[in-house]
């Protein structure tokens, strides 16, 4: 199941996508009155009998789908409840490229380096992302996997970290480099307007292997900037899953972006930084692709 949310006649309905990803169904065609008002309400309710409900309609729909070219695809979560949980130099090859500026002194990182990353609404695929030419002139990319929290928990055992998984997607980790540089702390230059692009969808856990062993690569234009796999995280997922909830208690709906490989505009010597029009094509294996363009 792949879960999205889409623009259809002036407002935001969440769905899944069909089998074969041509079409949607919304929620109100299979659930009726007891639909879910957004994706995000469908993870916070943790009820396995609506997850049931929607796929088995998959096999045996009553209605036509929405075709995609009769929606505007979102953000499968527009507003998120709270900050997105962030792991900063999480791949070696990275955590390298940046020794001598942000991984200065900590070129391999002895335990995961945390952040917070807000963002007043997500945006989706074809989305444009605000160049935010008066605050920043220095706007990083960063592909990501996203896991969201579908089981509430607190002192997860590893062993236990997928349970409390709901699904997986991209998420590009815009970045404003000099404003991080200014300010020391990331939130502030991770969190402008527009600097958290997400989607297409969150695939369900079901259809993706553990442990993860995706392939991940973005484009700027036509040329491959970054390419790894997700094998090559220094902390795996269940081992960030348990210690992030040591003493915190993560709640369905709670996004953990897992690092992004080497290959970002900030490595290069000069600096290759986003520019107008330039279009950033992020890419994971089993989760789509996330394409958007920077506009004024």
């Amino acid at each position: 199941m792949k879960f999205v949310t889409v623009r259809y006649q002036e407002q935001e309905a969440p769905g899944v996508l069909t089998k074969d990803d041509h079409g949607v169904f919304l929620f109100r065609q299979i659930l009726g009155d007891k639909a879910p008002v957004s994706v995000l309400d469908l993870i916070r309710k943790e009820d396995a009998e609506l997850i049931e409900t929607i796929k088995d309609y998959l096999d045996n729909p009553a209605q036509d789908p929405y075709l995609l070219d009769q929606v505007q695809l979102l953000a499968p979560i527009t507003k998120p409840f709270r900050n997105i949980i962030c792991l900063g130099l999480n791949y070696q090859d990275h955590a390298d490229e940046l020794e001598k500026s942000f991984a200065k002194d900590n070129p391999t990182p002895k335990a995961p380096i945390y952040f917070g990353k807000m963002a007043t609404e997500i945006i989706g695929p074809g989305a444009i992302i605000d160049l935010q030419g008066q605050v920043t002139n220095a706007i990083d990319y960063e592909v990501e996997v996203v896991a969201v929290i579908g089981k509430k928990g607190k002192n997860i055992p590893a062993e236990e970290a997928y349970q409390h998984i709901f699904g997986y997607t991209i998420m590009n980790d815009l970045s404003a480099r000099d404003l991080q540089a200014a300010h020391t702390q990331w939130l502030r230059g991770k969190s402008l307007d527009t600097f958290t692009a997400m989607g297409p969808s969150i695939v369900h856990r079901e259809l993706i292997e553990h442990p993860l062993e995706l392939d991940l690569s973005c484009r700027v234009n036509n040329e491959t900037r970054q390419n790894s796999n997700t094998r090559n995280f220094i902390f795996d997922l269940p081992y960030v899953i348990s210690d992030f909830s040591k003493g915190f208690t993560l709640e369905p709906g709670d996004m953990i972006a897992t690092g992004t490989p080497s290959g970002v505009g900030m490595a290069y010597d000069p600096p290759k930084y986003l520019h107008k029009g330039d279009e950033v094509i992020c890419k994971v294996q089993g989760l789509g692709e996330l394409r958007n363009r920077l506009g004024e």
